[in-house]
């Protein structure tokens, strides 16, 4: 019941009681109705049998029945005797009645008469002279039951068509009433692919309480969207400000280690925060990138690129880089041809990142692999190292700003290639994912369509 959605479970709620009241009223309906067929027949029967009472009259001392004795109304038999005598002195009986059956005055009777029940009443009309008549009334039963049982079929007959049409209906005003929903799942799910805080749900004017709900998420997606705002508008000020003393402070140490009078302690020590310099004047540069990117500003030129080349280069650079710093072997699979709408710049910068982080956090005389691949379906490119590996619990967190995992891990990283290289990624419609396990090294994995790209050219 719980995977169904809210409209399925309105209508199946809706459903399940209009057929249990509708069972129960026809069922109280024809319970009432059979008793009140069956009532109806008897005092039709006594009715008729007295209002034949007109149909008899003496004349010149002889027995007269109008013609409407004979009649048979509302399924009635009328038959008149003289008791003692059982002998039909005039009327009608139903066919296959036992014509010999004994009088009872004034009593309502069920007789059974071969296959058929009937209701029979016999009444005594007086008459002039001493003379009197037995008037008998008989009435099948099963006759006026099998009107009853046709209503009933017809009934059972319905009933279906009547659920499928409450169904139908339910369906139908829980569809109305959930579309306020509708819409703002929509809209959410929108703003969420779109990451555009901007959007908003904007039911309109109403008073219940899913409007009440949209406009409520509204103001806490303008509420959001301001802090949002004011934190990326702080990061880019932030790294704007910071990036002129960093620069004069790489220049003012450049300067210091171009002196020939500096001991080998006091060098060293300049040499170190000449690194550390230089590590925080990367960071800032990848903080404006983020920031330009986060508010909009970071152009994507998309241009018909040769992926397989691009690849290549960066693998031969990275190649000589890792042998000489690590001892470490760079392996490259790359497939011909490739072919890919994307920004260049962004690209190469996608892979230097990875394959920065893959040599950093692979040991020493390691082994790095790259892989280029593409089908009918997906651009695939993925590296892989032999490094320490990745815990499940930071898998996800990595690719957050200025996180890294364990201590292992942390060396001079800024904690933001990765932050940058899924927004690349995305960019270009891709799919960011990694494989890892602690001591075990790491899979990066980055997929691309290639319904919007072609990957291969003549």
């Amino acid at each position: 019941m719980r995977r169904l959605s809210i409209t399925s479970r309105l209508v199946l709620l809706h459903t399940l009681m209009m057929t249990v009241v509708a069972a129960v009223v026809l069922g109280l309906l024809f319970s009432i109705s059979s008793g009140e067929i069956l009532a109806n027949v008897q005092s039709r029967l006594r009715e008729r049998v007295n209002e034949s009472f007109d149909d008899i009259e003496v004349v010149h001392g002889s027995l007269r029945f109008d013609n409407d004795f004979l009649e048979i109304s509302d399924g009635i038999y009328l038959s008149a005797y003289q008791p003692p005598s059982t002998e039909l002195l005039y009327g009608r009986i139903p066919y296959g009645f036992d014509s010999g059956l004994d009088f009872a005055e004034d009593t309502l009777r069920q007789i059974a008469s071969g296959s058929t029940r009937y209701y029979v009443y016999d009444m005594t009309v007086p008459l002039p002279q001493d003379q009197s008549v037995m008037v008998r009334g008989i009435v099948s039963i099963d006759q006026a039951q099998s009107e009853f049982q046709f209503a009933l079929r017809a009934a059972m007959i319905l009933f279906p068509l009547l659920i499928l049409l409450t169904a139908l209906c339910g369906y139908l005003l829980s569809r109305r009433a959930m579309r306020p929903v509708t819409r703002t799942i929509a809209a959410v799910q929108d703003i969420r692919a779109s990451r555009d805080l901007s959007k908003r749900v904007g039911l309109g004017a109403g008073r219940d309480e899913i409007y009440e709900l949209a406009r409520t998420f509204d103001e806490l997606l303008a509420e959001v969207e301001s802090v949002i705002r004011r934190e990326k508008q702080f990061t880019s000020d932030v790294a704007h400000e910071l990036r002129t003393p960093v620069t004069t402070m790489n220049m003012a140490l450049e300067d210091l280690l171009s002196r020939d009078d500096l001991s080998e302690e006091v060098r060293d020590d300049l040499q170190m925060l000449r690194r550390k310099n230089e590590l925080m004047s990367r960071m800032i540069g990848k903080l404006l990138m983020l920031s330009r990117a986060d508010q909009g500003r970071l152009p994507v030129r998309r241009e018909t690129t040769n992926l397989s080349e691009l690849c290549g280069a960066v693998c031969a650079e990275f190649k000589e880089l890792a042998a000489k710093d690590k001892a470490q072997t760079l392996v490259s699979r790359i497939q011909p041809g490739i072919w890919m709408e994307a920004d260049e710049t962004l690209m190469l910068q996608l892979l230097g990142n990875v394959l920065e982080n893959a040599i950093r956090y692979t040991p020493q005389g390691g082994q790095i692999e790259v892989e280029l691949s593409a089908d009918d379906r997906q651009i695939v490119i993925g590296v892989r190292d032999n490094g320490v590996g990745i815990s499940a619990a930071d898998k996800e967190r990595i690719w957050d700003r200025f996180y890294k995992a364990e201590s292992s891990r942390h060396g001079e990283s800024s904690g933001l290639g990765l932050s940058i290289v899924r927004w690349i990624v995305e960019v270009h419609g891709g799919q960011a994912q990694v494989e890892s396990e602690p001591g075990q090294g790491s899979v990066f994995r980055f997929l691309f369509p290639t319904d919007s790209n072609n990957t291969e050219r003549p």
